[in-house]
């Protein structure tokens, strides 16, 4: 699948991998930041963004359409970073195709299979009509009930486009993703470890790398160390991104 994505700087190739319903802008401040040293590759996701919409969704194909992307940008590997499920499709690829990956990073997520984390979220979102409001205001009230917390809100709303009749609807394959959630949550596999370096970092008020899951890190992951930003949640690189920058710039060029 081509993937539309955005680009930014040069040098070292560097593919940044968004998580579930997110997409390429919101990485816009991280990668404006790397540009000086890195030439940046932040695509939509398939079902996400404006990247082309299919009810195959599963890390084996999202980490195929990645290496489609890298080929047609002429790069026999990158480095590669993922957040959330980016991280899981970043770690996908790593796995199945590790001459892909230079260095890896992973951030607030692990290999293993989770539990139906966004169960509310799709439900919430599925029952809304949007075509039949007139406001995103409007929206965000009526999501105020199922999503208590304004900016998850206003994350997700980023998800809303207008139809060619002026009329909301959803960017998002929402759904294909409701459908295939399942397979979102699932754990990582592959035919191979892989053996270079890999840095985990992961928020400190975030429950999604855990002491216990450790041992899956490292068995996938051999080189992988794990690395703490305090008083971050999930949303690491948003939350603290000065210091998730200064990590990454120092992770990459380390090595």
């Amino acid at each position: 699948m081509k993937l539309f994505f955005r680009q930014y700087g040069q040098g070292t190739p560097l593919v940044i991998l968004h998580g579930l319903f997110g997409g390429s802008d919101n990485w816009h401040g991280i990668a404006t930041r790397l540009a000086d040293q890195f030439h940046v590759v932040v695509p939509d996701l398939r079902n996400h963004g404006q990247s082309p919409h299919s009810d195959e969704i599963n890390y084996p194909v999202m980490a195929g359409d990645v290496a489609e992307l890298m080929a047609a940008q002429g790069w026999s590997s990158a480095n590669i970073l993922g957040h959330s499920m980016g991280g899981k499709v970043a770690m996908q690829l790593a796995v199945t195709r590790p001459d892909l990956v230079q260095q890896l990073i992973v951030a607030d997520i692990s290999p293993r299979g989770y539990t139906p984390l966004h169960n509310d979220i799709i439900a919430a979102l599925t029952a809304l009509d949007v075509a039949s409001f007139t406001s995103r205001m409007e929206i965000e009230e009526v999501l105020a009930g199922p999503i208590p917390s304004l900016n998850l809100r206003r994350f997700l709303l980023k998800n809303l486009g207008r139809a060619a009749d002026g009329t909301f609807e959803w960017k998002i394959n929402l759904p294909a993703l409701a459908r295939r959630y399942p397979l979102l949550r699932a754990a990582v596999t592959g035919t191979h470890r892989y053996e270079g370096p890999v840095m985990f970092i992961r928020g400190a008020k975030s429950e999604y790398i855990q002491a216990a899951g450790e041992p899956v890190i490292q068995e996938l992951f051999p080189q992988a160390r794990i690395v703490t930003i305090e008083g971050a949640g999930h949303w690491v690189q948003a939350e603290a991104p000065e210091e998730f920058t200064r990590l990454v710039r120092e992770f990459l060029g380390g090595h």
